[in-house]
């Protein structure tokens, strides 16, 4: 195992789903004497395993992986909590000498671990005030009320993605400014190397109809109907996963089994071109390629960009 004596004190593996985060971040950990951070939102939901992906205790290879289970399906995500948890990991991890390796593309955690990031507080009043709108009228209505509002953020939020809409106006209502203004320049916390995954955008799109026919074989849809007994439908945050979203329809009668997969395969591909262009605005993300012809090369390109980080 590698000596981490002046590496840089956290490494960050980010990029779209099915991208090859996950075996990077792994590989990474055993040459560098570290431990992975989960910095993707739905993998820290139990019993949220097939369809988040998350690899099997064979496939982390005796590495420690942090912060996943750590929700129960019921629970609504919130990023300020998750920062609080991702920072106490890593902060414990640098206090025992371990090299932290944050992966995951959920652009926000990994931001809210690693920048200086301050989340306004909430107002139950005005959330109630908005949530019993979007019951009324719909998503479509409050993401036009956003976008006249804060351009940005409408932008960056899907306009059925109603939890997020409802945030958002939140945010603006309580604090008379744009919602991206809460969203600061990157302002660091840690010594960070952050690595991306880069993957061609057909070949991208081939995985993930790959992936999604696998997660059918591992019983996808048998997972969702358990944690649709554990209350799955009604978490307000898990219920909307690629995924499960679309099973959990299925299960209801609204569409077929084949539809619940398309629509997942359709939805995915969409998330990952949101992931990569939220994750290319950042100019301290080093894109290293993670196509086929270029996998076996990965880990050595991006161990070489480690050390080139603690020489400069």
């Amino acid at each position: 195992m590698k000596s981490t004596e002046g590496a840089p004190r956290v490494i960050a593996v980010v990029g779209p789903t099915a991208a090859g985060k996950s075996d990077l971040g792994v590989g990474l950990a055993l040459r560098l004497g570290g431990e992975v951070v989960n910095a993707d939102s739905m993998q820290l939901y139990r019993g949220m395993d097939i369809g988040t992906a998350k690899l099997t205790p064979a496939e982390r290879r005796g590495v420690p992986h942090h912060l996943l289970d750590v929700w129960d399906v019921t629970e609504a995500a919130s990023v300020a909590e998750y920062q609080r948890l991702a920072r106490a990991e890593i902060d414990r991890l640098l206090a025992e000498g371990r090299t932290p390796v944050l992966v995951g593309g959920s652009g926000l955690y990994v931001r809210g671990a690693l920048d200086a990031l301050e989340f306004p507080g909430t107002d139950p009043a005005v959330r109630a005030r908005l949530e019993g709108e979007l019951a009324e009228s719909g998503p479509g209505a409050l993401h036009a009320r956003l976008a006249a509002a804060d351009p940005g953020a409408a932008r960056a939020i899907l306009p059925g993605n109603g939890r997020r809409i409802v945030r958002a106006l939140e945010v603006i209502e309580i604090t008379g400014r744009p919602f991206t203004a809460s969203l600061p320049g990157p302002e660091p916390v840690y010594d960070t190397v952050q690595i991306g995954v880069d993957v061609g955008r057909p070949e991208l799109d081939a995985r993930i109809a790959a992936r999604v026919d696998r997660m059918w074989e591992d019983g996808l849809v048998a997972e969702v109907r358990g944690l649709e007994a554990a209350g799955l439908r009604e978490g307000r945050t898990a219920s909307r996963a690629l995924g499960y979203q679309q099973v959990l329809a299925h299960l209801a009668g609204e569409c077929t089994e084949e539809q619940a997969r398309d629509d997942t395969v359709r939805a995915t591909k969409r998330f990952a071109r949101r992931q990569d262009s939220w994750f290319r605005r950042d100019p301290r993300v080093h894109w290293l390629s993670g196509a086929a012809d270029h996998r076996g090369e990965l880990l050595g390109q991006a161990l070489t960009l480690v050390e080139r980080a603690v020489t400069a």
